[in-house]
């Protein structure tokens, strides 16, 4: 069992990456933890739909915002794309973008819960995910909790995980064996 950490800006290429890296496996659960389709937002629906074409016919897609409970029921392996989409969720879940103190709790409370199924995980996990580092961020009070939440996330699944990339431009950076420093 190893945990991947897959980064990279929109339209980099970080999910189709992820996918290659599965493509040989015979059943994989996909998770979309973004919010799910009721015919009020067209463009998230028409993007899951794309998503879902261009993936095997035999990969299982769950739409659900719990992580660790289908990482630690998983047999086989696991994507999930994207943790960016997962904090928009946890944070609409409880109606938090006003109250940034009570998002931060929900956040933390709700990483900590993944990287312990991360630890527990009895099948390869590939998460992707914004790199926020290099993001434009509006000036609100939500957008930059937003990012440095995102951060703290991906800093907590990274040193949760056995390999790390970035993708910029189609092009795979392998950050394993990179130094780490805390942030």
């Amino acid at each position: 069992m190893s945990v991947t950490l897959i980064l990279g800006g929109a339209r980099s290429g970080k999910s189709r990456y992820a996918e290659s890296l599965l493509r040989s496996h015979p059943r994989v659960t996909y998770v979309a933890p973004g919010p799910v389709p009721d015919d009020s937002d067209p463009e998230w629906a028409e993007r899951i739909a794309r998503h879902r074409a261009r993936r095997p016919a035999q990969w299982t897609t769950r739409e659900t915002g719990d992580l660790a409970a289908v990482i630690r029921a998983a047999d086989h392996p696991v994507m999930v794309d994207c943790l960016a989409t997962w904090l928009t969720r946890l944070i609409d879940d409880i109606d938090a973008w006003q109250d940034l103190e009570r998002a931060r709790t929900h956040v933390h409370r709700e990483t900590t819960r993944l990287i312990e199924a991360l630890g527990s995980a009895q099948a390869d996990v590939i998460l992707v995910s914004n790199e926020v580092g290099s993001s434009i961020v509006p000036a609100t009070p939500s957008a930059r909790m937003f990012r440095d939440e995102l951060g703290r996330v991906n800093a907590a699944v990274s040193a949760a995980s056995d390999h790390v990339a970035l993708v910029v431009a189609g092009r795979v950076l392998d950050l394993s064996a990179c130094p780490v420093v805390a942030i």
